[in-house]
C-alpha cells in the first residue's frame, strides 16, 4: 500500500510540474501588453557569466506598452540591448544613456492568430507530458502486481491516476482557454 501511495503522490506532482511549465510558457507568449516576464530567459553577459536581465537592471512597465530597462551598472546597456535585439521575441530596444525602453506594437490579427497557435501547441505540449506522466506511473502500479500487491488496489490506484490525468488535462484546457481570451481581445 505504501508503495501505491508513493507512486500517486509522485504522478500528482510529475503531472503538476507539466502543468506549471505550461504557465511558464504562456507567459512568455505576449498578447500586445507590456509585461517585466517579457524578458525571461534572456541573458546578458555580466562579468563572463550568462546572467538573467532581471538579475542585472530593474525591469518595470510605466504603461500599458512600455517596457522600461535600467540597468544597475550602465556598461550593460549595449549588453542588454544586443542580448533583446538578438532574442527571438522581435523587439526593437531604444537607448537613451539612463534607460532602455521597448515599445510594444499592437497585434495584428495575423500576428494574434499566430499567437493563438503557437499557445495550442504549448497547451498541446503540456498535455502530452501529462499523459506520459500517467503512463510512466502505470508502468509502475502493474510492476506492484508481480510484487505481490493486490489486484483491487492496484486498479484503484489505476483510476485515480486517470482522475489525475482528467484533472490536470482540464487545468491546462481551461488555462489555453483563458490565454486564446487574452491574446484575442484587441
Amino acid at each position: 500500500m505504501e508503495e501505491i501511495e508513493f507512486y500517486l503522490e509522485e504522478a500528482k506532482e510529475m503531472m503538476l510540474k507539466a502543468v506549471n511549465h505550461t504557465i511558464s510558457e504562456f507567459s512568455k507568449i505576449r498578447a500586445g501588453k507590456a509585461m517585466p516576464n517579457m524578458l525571461d530567459g534572456i541573458m546578458v553577459s555580466y562579468y563572463g557569466n550568462s546572467t538573467p536581465i532581471d538579475q542585472v537592471a530593474t525591469v518595470n512597465t510605466p504603461d500599458a506598452r512600455t517596457l522600461a530597462i535600467k540597468p544597475w551598472e550602465k556598461t550593460l546597456m549595449q549588453d542588454i540591448e544586443r542580448a533583446i535585439i538578438n532574442s527571438d521575441l522581435g523587439l526593437n530596444p531604444q537607448n537613451d544613456g539612463e534607460m532602455i525602453r521597448i515599445n510594444i506594437p499592437p497585434l495584428t490579427e495575423e500576428r494574434r492568430l499566430q499567437l493563438v497557435k503557437h499557445a495550442k501547441n504549448e497547451a498541446e505540449n503540456g498535455r502530452i507530458s501529462v499523459r506520459n506522466d500517467r503512463k510512466h506511473t502505470m508502468d509502475q502500479l502493474k510492476k506492484l502486481l508481480k510484487e505481490n500487491v493486490s489486484e483491487d488496489d492496484v486498479k484503484r490506484a489505476e483510476d485515480q491516476v486517470q482522475e489525475l490525468t482528467s484533472q490536470y488535462i482540464k487545468k491546462i484546457d481551461d488555462l489555453l482557454e483563458s490565454k486564446e481570451k487574452e491574446i484575442m481581445t484587441v
